[in-house]
């Protein structure tokens, strides 16, 4: 059955279209028409051209195109071939259907560079590395275009179901460029995106009336705390039902109460080195483990029968002491995939460390054959770990960040969100939640903590509560009753951004997977803004909004005026957050300072 299957798949390679031809086909093009519309004098030709173009249903073939036009009227218009125009753009030698299957591959299977020029190789369709970017870019700018020809659709589509609830965030990386996107959380459409230097009132604001232009006022609006988020949104949409996201909300008051300390933390276990000290001795001790192959399996078995194995009892000391190393590192990866403050490694890792020294302490001088050389490993690790449980500034910032957990995880409790033992990550507080539970929860939490002894003295606590009633009014929102086409729904705002939070979670990811490169600073300075409307494609409704009865993108794509498409390029192209070329070039010289003082001092 294999053996017929791939006989099949290679017959049907075989056969298609692309590979029929020996020699690069010639196929004529011509436009439709032959009388003027204006005089209905017949049509002459003007002039014929070719062209070699590639697409994915022919692969690579000379298109003779013939151009007519009328000369018995003052009409000056050319017809070119309506045909080669849905085929592939004017100027252009790759077809519709290449660059859509390029950006599909690029921005959606975030697929690497040299993996589409093969895939697309296999099809007979030759393509180099810069023009795959450069098609990429492109598929972006038709999708952009496509996509503001359709905001009425849009509006359309929305209205009918009450309205837009318009979620705002954006992510950057380093001294680069912030990515901006709105969403409507109701029909999850991404609306529109920027890229802004940063994240100040006046940067959004044209955005956001850009917006409000296209789509008419939002129902609510759901951000972070950010302080340009909240001007301008005060700014266009003045009296809108605006909401705080919970989980940034909780994330900015753990980080307030809990950051010092635990970067005093972090900051102390750096200064001991302990981790690269446990991991090399961990190393050492692996590679005596392996010269005995079954000393892990006869270890593991002494532990579940509760009695160290006779045969082996010289090397358990050893194999115990590489074990609690590896208990100790696991501490750094503990989490529920919240990020901190919600989830604190290095503070799990410095209580481990300690745990461990203390029991060391109880079993150091424990010789199992009577041979203190057995113990040697437990006596290594324990002078290493006992420069950790003897820095007394290391344990007050255990302590006193311990009775401040105490506060913030009574809080998350209180706010139904991030929950301790709970594993949604950053899906947390996306299930519909009624809010007066939480509400009558965190003024219950708002009297015990005012009431507490150590409050007045407390600066942490005092900030804390500030900032709970600053933003009060800001945290609960109440269904909102909308008229629709099926009558009155009532619809109630997400308490959490992070249907956004996990777009750009996904974003970063595909962007990593794409370069090889953690740092997604680079992809952010040269990418198109609106290159997260890609997310847009996974939308059925959306797609069914954009494409209007359409069959594909591809005929999409076609009816968008290339005028507009090679201003929008020439636009990115010349982005002022994009170094140019030839500066790129001059600052790779190490030694451009002394060029430019040298120069300058001719100059002078």
């Amino acid at each position: 059955m294999n053996a017929l299957k791939d006989y099949r798949e290679k017959l049907a390679k075989e056969i298609s279209v692309p590979r029929l031809f020996a020699r690069q086909p010639n196929l004529s093009f011509r436009s439709a028409r032959s009388k003027c519309p204006d005089c209905r004098a017949d049509l002459k030709v003007l002039k014929t051209r070719y062209r070699t173009l590639r697409t994915l249903h022919l692969g690579s073939f000379c298109a003779h195109e013939t151009f007519l036009n009328c000369n018995q009227c003052s009409n000056k218009r050319i017809y070119h071939a309506e045909q080669l125009d849905r085929l592939v753009p004017r100027g252009c030698c790759f077809g519709y259907d290449v660059m859509v299957f390029v950006g599909k591959a690029f921005f959606m299977q975030h697929h690497r560079t040299q993996d589409i020029i093969d895939q697309l190789l296999s099809r007979n369709v030759v393509i180099s590395s810069s023009e795959v970017e450069y098609l990429a870019r492109k598929f972006v700018v038709h999708l952009a275009l496509a996509h503001r020809r359709c905001a009425p659709r849009i509006k359309k589509a929305m209205r009918e179901k009450g309205g837009y609830i318009l979620h705002l965030d954006g992510t950057c990386e380093g001294s680069g460029p912030m990515l901006m996107s709105s969403l409507d959380s109701i029909s999850e459409i991404v609306l529109g995106n920027v890229k802004v230097p940063s994240e100040k009132a006046d940067a959004l604001i044209p955005m956001l009336r850009e917006i409000k232009r296209r789509y008419g006022t939002p129902l609510a609006l759901v951000h972070d705390m950010g302080a340009g988020i909240l001007a301008a949104v005060k700014k266009v949409f003045d009296g809108i039902p605006d909401f705080i996201c919970h989980f940034h909300f909780l994330r900015d008051l753990g980080n307030d109460l809990l950051e010092k300390d635990y970067d005093g933390i972090r900051k102390s276990l750096r200064k001991h080195g302990i981790t690269q000290k446990l991991r090399d001795r961990a190393r050492l001790l692996k590679s005596v483990m392996d010269q005995e192959p079954d000393l892990v399996e006869r270890f593991s078995h002494s532990l579940h029968a509760d009695s160290p194995d006779t045969a082996t009892i010289g090397r358990f000391p050893l194999l115990c002491a590489y074990s609690l190393i590896q208990w100790a590192l696991e501490g750094k990866t503990i989490g529920r995939g919240y990020g901190f403050p919600f989830d604190r490694p290095h503070l799990q890792f410095a209580k481990r460390l300690i745990v461990l020294s203390r029991h060391l302490e109880q079993i150091k001088d424990l010789h199992l054959r009577g041979q203190w050389k057995d113990n040697i490993p437990f006596f290594k690790l324990s002078r290493e770990l006992n420069k950790v449980s003897a820095d007394k500034k290391l344990l007050k910032m255990i302590e006193r960040m311990d009775h401040k957990i105490q506060v913030f995880d009574t809080l998350r409790e209180a706010m139904r969100i991030a929950h301790q033992k709970g594993s949604a990550g950053l899906n947390s507080g996306s299930e519909p939640t009624p809010m007066g539970p939480i509400k009558k929860a965190l003024k219950k939490f708002r009297r015990n903590i005012t009431s507490r002894s150590d409050y007045p003295s407390s600066c942490g606590l005092k900030a804390m509560i500030k900032q709970i009633d600053k933003y009060w009014n800001k945290l609960f929102a109440d269904p909102i009753s909308v008229q629709t086409s099926n009558g009155v729904r009532l619809i109630q705002p997400q308490r959490t951004n992070n249907i956004l939070e996990r777009f750009f979670r996904d974003f970063r990811r595909g962007v990593r997977r794409k370069t090889g490169r953690n740092s997604i600073g680079r992809f952010l300075q040269s990418m198109i803004a609106d290159t997260p409307l890609v997310k847009n494609l996974e939308n059925p409704q959306y797609l069914k909004i954009l494409l209007k009865g359409r069959a594909d993108l591809e005929e999409c794509f076609a009816d968008v005026d290339i005028g507009a498409v090679r201003r929008e390029m020439d636009s990115a192209q010349h982005s002022s957050e994009k170094v140019p070329k030839k500066i790129r070039k001059l600052i790779a010289v190490a030694s451009f300072p002394e060029m430019l003082c040298r120069l300058f001092r001719k100059a002078a």
